[in-house]
């Protein structure tokens, strides 16, 4: 073949290349967009399962809390009744007179005795029920768990130090079933500086809260 019908085909061979080179990066280009597409629906569906994987582990603990609340917190409303039926008791034996204590008269003291053990395994039953009783006399005074009647004029404790329990309060996990009622004292120093002077125990992390 000549020079010359070679230069004539040369022209139209390039035209015919530059279409297929055009196809070639048309594909590329939306290869690359496809991917693109493909990698951000990708993270949006990481992102929604991370999300609902969130919202699980979150009613996990919600209902795992529910139901040691439940558990805990269940006899609440009748521990609280059957508080008065002790205090009821606690009365009774404090009514009687020492004389009468001290009489020897057999049938009166097996009374006493049996309020007394009543009283005490009725106590004891609702403190395996998580009940505790709060007899806090010497300790500082806990708005949360105490409730002052009065107060003592005492310099030698420190101020608001419980001096007098008027009546023991009872405390059911970490809430209040029934405030103490105490007496608490001023006039002496503030508990800040009482417990300066002594050595820091160790911290106690633990949160109390009211009901």
């Amino acid at each position: 073949m000549s020079d010359q019908a070679k230069d004539e085909r040369a022209p139209d061979e390039v035209e015919a290349t530059e279409p297929a080179a055009e196809r070639t990066e048309g594909s590329t280009v939306g290869d690359y967009e496809a991917l693109v597409r493909l990698l951000k629906e990708n993270e949006e569906l990481k992102d929604r399962a991370l999300r609902v994987a969130a919202e699980m582990e979150n009613l996990r603990r919600r209902t795992a809390r529910d139901v040691h609340d439940a558990r805990t917190y269940a006899v609440a409303n009748f521990a609280r009744d059957m508080l008065s039926v002790s205090d009821n008791l606690r009365r009774a034996l404090d009514a009687i007179p020492a004389e009468a204590k001290a009489s020897g008269d057999a049938g009166f003291k097996a009374l006493i005795e049996g309020v007394d053990l009543t009283e005490r395994a009725m106590l004891s039953a609702l403190e395996r029920h998580g009940v505790k009783k709060l007899a806090p006399e010497g300790e500082k005074f806990d708005p949360n768990f105490h409730q002052a009647m009065f107060e003592v004029p005492n310099p030698d404790v420190p101020a608001n130090t419980v001096v007098q329990v008027v009546q023991p309060g009872y405390s059911i996990g970490d809430r209040v079933l029934r405030p103490a009622m105490v007496g608490v004292a001023k006039g002496g120093p503030k508990f800040a500086a009482a417990e300066a002077a002594v050595e820091p125990g160790p911290v106690n992390e633990q949160a109390e809260k009211d009901a």
